[in-house]
């Protein structure tokens, strides 16, 4: 399974600049200090993980667009965040998600059910094949440098890919809390991942539809 590597504070962008910024910095400023701070093209990267190990549970600060900061790129690193973290989360399901389960013996999240785009044609998978198939995809196409040459500019062309990239993530997400819902609700308040897509997703940028969002609002959307 392809994963995403956590640069956290590398090249260039050392753990002085990150804990300099975050003392200094109030919520709504503290994104915009650390970009000002920053001279890397992983800066947007870094100021996305250092505001989530500041505060997780600060969703709205955590998502929302610094004033000056492009948004095609903001999109990109917070979906690539989002694939880092889910490695961790499937690690989870893995122990659980049998494809001898009867909920898992297709990719369902309670009465929908999604075919596999992994395939030639698309295609039923058992559930933990087609989360494991959905995130090597989209980690792949965020890898692409053809489509993403640069992590500092996003082409116009390419931009069009986050909604699908979002979408199909989103089951991996809803899945576990219909099916395995234990192990969402650990993953999910230790690390407020699912509050932080979802707003990205819905309220900071209109990626996924509402009628596509399955989960109930009292799961996870931030106010």
């Amino acid at each position: 399974m392809q994963a995403l590597v956590d640069v956290r504070n590398r090249r260039g962008i050392g753990s002085e600049w990150a804990s300099q910024a975050t003392v200094n910095s109030d919520d709504d400023s503290l994104a915009e200090t650390l970009l000002r701070s920053a001279d890397s093209p992983l800066a947007v990267q870094c100021v996305i993980q250092t505001l989530i190990r500041r505060d997780s549970t600060n969703v709205a600060v955590i998502v929302h667009l610094p004033h000056g900061q492009d948004q095609a790129v903001w999109q990109y690193e917070h979906l690539r965040q989002t694939c880092l973290e889910l490695n961790h989360l499937i690690g989870l399901l893995i122990q659980e998600c049998s494809p001898a389960a009867e909920d898992c013996r297709e990719m369902k999240a309670g009465e929908w059910q999604y075919l596999c785009a992994a395939h030639a044609a698309p295609q039923p998978c058992s559930a933990i094949d087609y989360i494991i198939h959905t995130l090597d995809g989209a980690c792949a196409l965020l890898n692409n440098s053809k489509l993403f040459p640069s992590r500092v500019t996003i082409p116009p062309s390419s931009q069009k890919h986050f909604a699908s990239i979002a979408r199909r993530l989103y089951r991996i997400f809803a899945h576990a809390w219909y099916h395995h819902r234990e192990i969402f609700d650990d993953f999910e308040n230790e690390t407020n991942l699912y509050k932080r897509f979802l707003r990205l997703s819905t309220v900071e940028f209109e990626l996924i539809p509402e009628k596509l969002v399955t989960i109930p609002v009292t799961a996870g959307v931030a106010e």
